[in-house]
């Protein structure tokens, strides 16, 4: 109440965003599986999905022949949609992603439908993911893969446990037997 009011020059002067804003949509194609979660689930109906299936050979020999989505068209009506990041939230490979641009106004209408191709450009734009906090705890998956992996470099017999304990199984079980023997005679 008590600062002036300072109207921002926007062309000329670009605005702060805070570092996750909500821009427009970009689209990962590599993770992108056709699973179609995320227009389903859309509630403007602006996503639109083609794709056919595609015969992949079996890996091993004697294998089956496994069948998978190919993506041939991927489009988002940004004259509908209501940037509510329903789609982002449901897409269970992060193939979709939020990038803080906003600056893509057409002239013509029909040219806010943007293909693959431009939502594949659009994720030179999204941000890096925020680093995780120091003092926070450690994921339980984090911590179950780095117990596994220090028990495998414990047992691994390049070190003195693992070849301490193959000398006492075969010196124990020989001498045993040769003493045993030599006892008995």
């Amino acid at each position: 109440m008590t600062r002036r009011t300072v109207t921002q020059q926007y062309p000329d002067q670009l605005p702060d965003l805070p570092p996750r804003s909500r821009g427009v949509i970009g689209l990962f194609e590599e993770n992108c599986t056709v699973c179609m979660l995320c227009a389903r689930d859309c509630p403007d109906w602006c996503i639109y999905i083609d794709s056919h299936k595609e015969t992949v050979p079996p890996a091993a020999p004697g294998g089956r022949e496994r069948s998978r989505n190919v993506l041939d068209r991927f489009a988002i009506d940004f004259a509908l949609c209501m940037y509510c990041g329903i789609c982002i939230e449901v897409c269970p490979f992060d193939a979709l992603f939020w990038s803080p641009e906003f600056e893509y106004a057409e002239t013509d209408i029909r040219e806010l439908t943007h293909e693959r191709d431009r939502l594949r450009e659009w994720m030179w734009t999204v941000p890096a993911p925020p680093a995780l906090d120091p003092a926070a705890e450690e994921p339980k998956e984090v911590a179950a893969a780095r117990k596994a992996a220090e028990k495998l470099a414990a047992g691994q017999p390049g070190d003195g446990a693992g070849s301490g304990a193959g000398e006492s199984r075969s010196g124990g079980t020989g001498s045993g037997a040769g003493s045993g023997g030599e006892g008995g005679a």
